[in-house]
């Protein structure tokens, strides 16, 4: 029960594996902002000193970052999933996101009749570790810890199939697309990208990412270095592989045509200086960044990785590449072709218009979490949304 016993504010704690600003983050922060003053959050990262997004909650929002919590990080222990569990009751719905908060959820799991407040799981994918097959300790792990959850969230069909059939959560797992506000990125971009300033007759190849080594960023530097000396590439983006991917520039003859700005928020304002975007993952599942792309009328290139190519338009599905020299054919043809790049990149915005939009999202992930609070008495009606 809320304080007083007023229906507002409801008190949700949230189970992060880190809270730096990538993609999750970002929407998880996104739907707190919508929440305004009907929520009071607190979070916990497995990662205590990565808290980047802290940055994007809006002014007013009610959120704590405490210091007195229990670890989510360290080794599985009765005691320390007791502490856990007895933290987790003064709350009135618990959001886990990710393998670092598993901990979090075998806590619930052990002590769920001593905690009131129902918890959903939001998954989103791996690190380069598990991209091809998963860990079977870890899925084991997560098959046990998740059996009680309220309901597990995944961004695409692969992590669907996957939780299904090998988490064993098929009749909980809730599919809601990642969104974006697809109106901001109709205006084109009004922020300069730092070190980067546009060279006549120059193609340029973007992409956002963190800098970290599921996203094999080395190989995009490679595949760019082979293309004519007017494409230059940009990544934009902050992490622990960004001393490699400058030497990988280097080691190619291509550290000039390449702009490492660090992270910037707010891609609507900025991504629109790209001509393209190109990933070049191990793994993905649903990226918010080709969603953004996509807005913002671009086309894409990518690895046929997670859901992307059912993400793109139609017209974008040749160029989601099966290989190695798929994918540098691919990135040659679009860096070389500016009305292709034109055509594709419209049909990707009216894709984006039709199947990415966040008010679609965010009325998913509100009856949601409105169903796993029908327990709490002073629930009802909307409050997540657009008024």
């Amino acid at each position: 029960m809320s304080e007083a016993g007023a229906p507002w504010p409801i008190r949700i704690l949230h189970l992060h594996s880190s809270f730096s600003l990538g993609g999750k983050e970002a929407r998880a922060v996104r739907l707190m902002n919508l929440m305004e003053d009907r929520a009071h959050h607190t979070i916990l990262s497995a990662m205590p000193d990565a808290l980047g997004a802290r940055d994007a909650i809006a002014p007013g929002i009610r959120v704590d970052f405490p210091k007195d919590a229990p670890p989510l990080h360290g080794r599985p222990s009765l005691p320390r999933y007791r502490d856990l569990a007895r933290y987790m009751r003064g709350f009135d719905l618990l959001l886990s996101y990710n393998w670092g908060a598993m901990d979090g959820v075998m806590a619930h799991r052990l002590h769920r009749g001593r905690i009131p407040a129902r918890l959903i799981h939001h998954e989103d994918g791996f690190n380069e570790d598990e991209s091809v097959r998963r860990n079977w300790k870890r899925n084991l792990f997560r098959r046990h810890a998740l059996r009680h959850v309220a309901g597990v969230v995944v961004p695409s069909a692969l992590l669907q199939r996957i939780a299904a059939d090998e988490w064993k959560v098929g009749a909980r797992t809730h599919l809601i697309c990642n969104g974006i506000a697809i109106a901001a990125y109709a205006r084109g971009p009004d922020v300069p990208i730092p070190g980067f300033e546009r060279r006549p007759g120059e193609v340029v190849i973007g992409t956002m990412a963190g800098l970290r080594k599921v996203k094999d960023l080395p190989r995009l530097v490679r595949a760019v270095a082979t293309l004519p000396p007017h494409v230059r590439l940009a990544i934009v983006g902050e992490g622990p592989e960004r001393a490699a991917i400058a030497a990988e520039a280097a080691a190619c003859g291509m550290a000039d045509r390449l702009v490492l700005p660090g992270f910037m928020a707010q891609p609507a304002r900025w991504i629109g200086h790209f001509d393209l975007l190109a990933l070049s993952s191990l793994s993905e599942q649903a990226p918010i960044s080709v969603i953004e792309a996509m807005a913002a009328g671009l086309p894409v290139v990518s690895p046929a990785v997670g859901d992307v190519a059912a993400m793109v338009a139609d017209e974008n599905r040749p160029f989601i590449a099966a290989d190695e020299a798929a994918f540098r054919a691919a990135l040659a043809r679009m860096a070389g072709d500016a009305a292709l790049r034109t055509a594709i990149g419209a049909a990707n915005r009216r894709a984006a218009a039709q199947r990415f939009d966040e008010s679609t999202m965010v009325d998913s992930y509100e009856k949601l979490y409105a169903r796993a609070l029908q327990g709490y008495g002073p629930f009802s009606g909307r409050w997540i949304g657009f008024d």
